[in-house]
């Protein structure tokens, strides 16, 4: 877990006979933060958190999602905002998709991972553009010995029948000289299925007979090497690369038929790469320059079906859907401390986006051909300047401000034989930020901010049609937030931590779908707040036991909820408990208690069609949950650790998307060996 200052905190501390050693943290790929949490590799590890979507679902105001429909993809919520108000980057290199960001958070595997940061409500502007109400950054490993190397191998069955799920397995491999080092790892994922609870009674059975989820096979492997050039103390200049590859089906909806019929529709490759270069340079005693340049790509074939059977591709709803992207960008950032009690830093971000896309319709068809490649490109620039002030020794205030603006360059689509170019308006922004953290001990840290950020629309937003379920509006204004923190944290006779934020977001022009006729949406500006208070606590009772967890409260109100439309997918209420006993020498046992209340899901069965005199959508709550799991890990030795335990142990069926439930009990089983 993390306190508030983003400090990590573990499961238990680690110890000789734990096996649990922390892995190296790359510190160049890390972003500045002032609050937010922070999630360990040991603690990923430790509660069977392999993806990102479930990793940072158990950190304090961050909330895993089920976007629902045909795409089977996995969002997050960080204190209301998604995927498209909360930038991902690895190792702080901005991973993007052109066309509609609508990144799969699922298909990011964690065990590389040397950490998760994830930013609340306050983005360093330094950090680039978009960040309007939140950050999370993949923090990869950098070696600290002279030869270290890691094998991981993992199992998942079935926890009614026994039968295998998936199995996943990692390897890395790394050497820290004194001017250099070098590594390189490997992470796989391959689910054949996951089973559903024996409490999920089927009702369509065409879509969905019980039992081992129909259509929930995915498989992810991701490659990555890094070296870098250490001269000397403060210097350090790395080159990475990053490739990441990825195969997935899509489950049905389950609970009668959709208002839009069911989408048989599977992913043969979903594919990013990425080749970064970071560096940092001291230049005298008091300043340093940093410097970044990347080149990435993302490939993807969306492969769509008449029927059930998945066999035969004639009808207009099958096609091939191709994107080809690829962005070059980087950013140049230098501070200073030559002014006394002063740090002054300033960074200039450039970003160039190319989407290209194109569809063959009918694929089994003879004489179907691909329609010609169209194209939405795009230059994103970003200029920023921060300061802080070091009012005395306990006394930091930090103001910032930065200039963002978005050229389209191009914003082609395909109809009628034609490819049509878009009206391109270009948006830029003004933000601002200032912060002021006081550390009333060695220990303690209060912190209040003020964070007005904004965020351009997508080429989606703006011109989809959504296959003739929504209406463009290429008008759409940048939308932007005005983020309120207080946060405190502090340590008390070093064995409890505590910490608290309350925070409020002031919503202005923000992008939300909005219906305007049956069965039809318009994404519009509109109004809005998210506000609601954070508590997280680690305490170690005695040696070998600690007790830790926190909780959310979060209200999300939009002006347009008077008719009919609801925030979706995140709840009210949501907590997460701990309790880490280290039985013996070598025994730890982890179990864990993950709650939520309730969420507004949009309910699209049969039994909602819409009428022409009620032209609002049906919204229902789809219930709590309390998921309760389970850890047992035995250290060998130092070098080999070994883990079973179990995930929704009291095998309950839940949703978190209105039709779309969650997987049952699943027992696990892993192995780690460390040299």
């Amino acid at each position: 877990m993390a306190d508030v200052d983003g400090a990590p905190i573990g499961p238990l501390p680690a110890s000789s006979g734990s096996g649990r050693g922390a892995v190296g943290v790359f510190t160049l790929g890390q972003l500045d933060a002032i609050g937010g949490s922070t999630i360990t590799n040991e603690a990923m590890w430790t509660f069977n958190k392999n993806s990102l979507d479930q990793a940072v679902s158990i950190l304090p105001g961050v909330t895993m999602q089920n976007t629902g429909g045909s795409r089977n993809e996995r969002d997050i919520s960080v204190r209301g905002f998604d995927r498209l108000r909360v930038p991902l980057s690895i190792d702080g290199v901005r991973i993007y998709l052109p066309a509609d960001n609508r990144l799969d958070f699922n298909r990011f595997l964690t065990s590389d991972l040397a950490e998760v940061q994830v930013q609340k409500g306050y983005v360093s502007v330094l950090n680039g553009p978009g960040g309007m109400g939140g950050a999370i950054n993949l923090v990869s490993r950098k070696p600290t010995k002279a030869m270290e190397t890691e094998a991981r191998l993992g199992a998942v069955l079935n926890g009614n029948s026994g039968s295998l799920n998936a199995w996943n397995s990692y390897g890395y491999a790394g050497t820290r000289q004194d001017e250099y080092y070098a590594q390189i790892s490997g992470t796989i994922l391959d689910q054949d299925h996951w089973n559903l609870s024996d409490r999920f009674t089927p009702i369509n059975l065409a879509n969905e007979n019980g039992g081992d989820r129909e259509h929930s096979d995915i498989r992810d492997w991701r490659i990555n090497v890094k070296a870098g050039y250490t001269p000397n103390a403060t210097d350090e200049y790395s080159l990475s690369y990053t490739s990441q590859s990825g195969e997935k089906s899509a489950p049905l909806h389950v609970i009668g038929q959709e208002v839009q019929g069911p989408r048989y529709w599977t992913w043969p490759y979903w594919d990013i790469q990425s080749t970064s270069w970071l560096s940092k340079t001291q230049v005298g005693s008091a300043s340093y320059v940093k410097t970044n340049a990347y080149y990435n790509t993302f490939k993807n074939l969306l492969s769509t079906y008449d029927d059930a059977s998945y066999s035969s591709r004639t009808m207009g709803r099958a096609f091939d859907s191709y994107y080809d992207d690829y962005a070059i960008g980087g950013f140049l950032e230098a501070g200073t401390n030559l002014i006394p009690m002063n740090t002054l830093k300033g960074a200039v971000h450039f970003r160039r986006d190319n989407h290209a896309e194109a569809q063959l319709g009918r694929p089994d068809l003879p004489g179907s051909v691909r329609e010609p490649w169209h194209h939405n490109i795009e230059d994103t620039w970003s200029f920023a300047v921060e300061n802080t002030f070091h009012a005395t020794r306990r006394l930091d205030i930090v103001t910032g401000i930065s200039y963002d603006k978005n050229v389209v360059h191009k914003a082609e689509d395909f109809d009628n034989g034609v490819i049509i170019q878009n009206d391109t308006p270009n948006n830029d922004a003004w933000n601002g930020q200032a912060a002021a953290i006081y550390s009333f001990s060695d220990t303690g840290k209060v912190h209040a901010s003020v964070s007005d950020r904004t965020r351009f629309p997508t080429v989606f937003e703006r011109f989809s049609t959504r296959f003739g379920f929504a209406v463009p509006n290429p008008d759409l204004a940048p939308e932007r937030t005005i983020n309120y923190e207080i946060g405190w944290a502090d340590i008390f006779i070093d064995k409890l931590k505590l910490s608290s934020a309350i925070f409020y977001s002031d919503l202005k022009n923000s992008i939300q779908p909005v219906f305007v006729a049956r069965n039809a949406i318009q994404n519009q500006n509109i109004k809005g707040e998210n506000y609601g208070v954070e508590f997280s606590f680690d305490w170690d009772i005695q040696p070998g036991l600690r007790i830790g967890g926190n909780y959310t409260y979060l209200e999300r109100e939009l002006d347009y909820m008077s008719a009919g439309p609801r925030p979706e997918g995140t709840p009210r209420h949501q907590a997460f408990l701990y309790l880490a006993w280290q039985a013996t020498d070598k025994l730890t046992l982890t179990p864990s208690l993950e709650l939520a209340s309730d969420r507004n899901s949009l309910v699209t069965n049969s039994t909602s069609t819409l009428l022409a005199s009620n032209p609002m959508p049906n919204y229902v709550k789809i219930g709590s949950y309390a998921l309760l799991n389970l850890q047992a890990e035995y250290a060998f030795n130092e070098n080999f650790t070994a883990a079973i335990g179990a995930t929704n142990l009291l095998d309950q069926d839940y949703q978190l998307a209105e039709g779309f439930p969650e997987p049952g009990r699943q027992f696990f089983a892993n192995v780690k060996a460390k040299f």
